[in-house]
């Protein structure tokens, strides 16, 4: 059994909680794509835990976690991450974890050329996260990139350094006009956060395999949505990987192997970090109120999210895009502030109503189009079932899953690991 968990919208839908919810049930945890550029805020009986790069499953030690070669991996980022958990009784072994050889290594030059970069920018900027992950992804695909797997042979590895950071600082230096990089910091950065990590290092692509042919259940975390896919999103506000679940199996190290489910996640109503165009955005008083109550925060960033009403037309175009077979719908509880909610069920473009969700550049001439549907305007987080749930909720529930065209299989009413409802 293979399934996919991946994010409808913008990112931050909730992934992180339904991967520890759902993992339960699963053998192997993989994440296939992206880095330390978001974040995945898990509250079980444990505590509250934010992970950046370590899949969700690291949470269950019954559970294999898996780093696939679709991921760039900042491996300073990655020793620290592993320590703050293993501080909180968290068990990280070379047992429940493995990371592939064939991963991609995020160096501090990176980082550095995000930041530049942004700065250059200005008002135009991309509303980058500034950890890396746009240079390490353009180095992947120029071959002049490092690769987990070549920490096991370092006299090998440090005899390219040289000659690729002689490379970089053509950019560095030459086009930024910042101080050139060493290859001596570069390979210190090798021998600190590297070492640590080689018993983890191995051929994942094959783990996996075996793992499928012995029967296990593998699940896939995704990292942010379909709307901040490179391809599929709104470029260019969108992340450097390809965020949806077709992706899956490919970037995970499998692509002998094809999935048998796709969970969507998405909020019950809309969020966005960074830049780019929202249609269904709030503001003033209204993204304030909103806000607050769903204590919309970047878990990577910190950064206040932006905040809106559900936008059925993005919501349906991620759905198509992760060929969803259900979704969860998480937070619903932060709706019950109101009495009246509004959705987005359309838009208006150049004078005409459209359902379809457009082509990036037409979105900033798009203005929503609101209908208004009951609340149930009470406190539902301490509800564990359908029939607990009022009959507005169940209502909104359903009118979203009209609009949308999917099953909503599961909700969710709060952040406890219990705290969510099958449907």
């Amino acid at each position: 059994m293979l399934t996919s968990i991946c994010g409808i919208n913008w990112g931050d839908e909730g992934k992180g909680k339904m991967v520890d919810y759902l993992s339960a049930g699963y053998d192997v945890v993989c994440r296939y794509q992206g880095g330390n550029n978001a974040g995945h805020t898990v509250i079980n009986e444990r505590g509250k835990f934010i992970l950046n790069l370590l899949p969700s499953g690291i949470l269950r030690e019954n559970v294999v976690n898996v780093l696939g070669l679709g991921m760039v991996i900042d491996i300073k980022h990655l020793t620290e991450e592993m320590g703050r958990l293993r501080e909180k009784g968290v068990k990280i072994t070379p047992e429940n974890l493995k990371i592939s050889d064939r991963a991609v290594i995020t160096m501090p030059y990176h980082v550095l050329l995000d930041c530049l970069e942004e700065e250059r920018l200005g008002d135009k900027k991309f509303g980058s996260t500034r950890r890396g992950i746009a240079p390490v992804y353009a180095d992947r695909y120029m071959k002049k990139c490092f690769r987990m797997g070549e920490l096991l042979d370092p006299e090998r590895l440090y005899a390219r350094v040289a000659e690729i950071v002689e490379w970089k600082n053509l950019t560095v230096a030459g086009g930024y006009g910042h101080a050139p990089v060493s290859a001596e910091e570069a390979i210190a950065y090798f021998k600190t956060y590297g070492e640590p990590l080689k018993e983890y290092i191995c051929d994942t692509g094959l783990y996996l395999t075996k793992a499928n042919e012995e029967g296990k259940k593998i699940m896939f975390e995704a990292q942010l949505g379909a709307l901040r896919d490179v391809d599929y999103g709104i470029l260019p506000y969108t992340s450097s990987s390809l965020t949806i679940a077709a992706y899956a199996p490919i970037g995970a190290g499998v692509p002998n192997l094809k999935l048998d489910k796709s969970v969507g996640v998405m909020k019950a109503y809309s969020t966005c970090v960074g830049e780019g165009p929202f249609v269904s955005e709030y503001f003033g008083e209204k993204a304030e109120e909103l806000r607050a109550a769903g204590g919309e925060y970047g878990a990577a960033t910190g950064r206040p999210r932006r905040v809106g009403p559900f936008d059925v037309v993005a919501s349906a175009y991620g759905i198509r895009c992760q060929g969803a077979d259900e979704v969860v719908l998480t937070k619903l509880d932060i709706l019950s502030i109101y009495k009246e909610i509004e959705v987005c069920t359309a838009y208006e473009l150049d004078g005409k109503t459209v359902r379809d969700f457009p082509y990036p550049d037409a979105l900033d001439r798009c203005k929503p189009i609101y209908e208004k549907v009951k609340g149930w305007h009470c406190d539902i987080t301490k509800c564990r079932s359908k029939e607990e749930l009022p009959a507005e909720a169940l209502a909104y529930i359903a009118f979203l899953e009209k609009a949308c065209r999917c099953k909503i299989g599961y909700v969710t009413v709060g952040a406890e690991r219990d705290a969510c409802i099958r449907l």
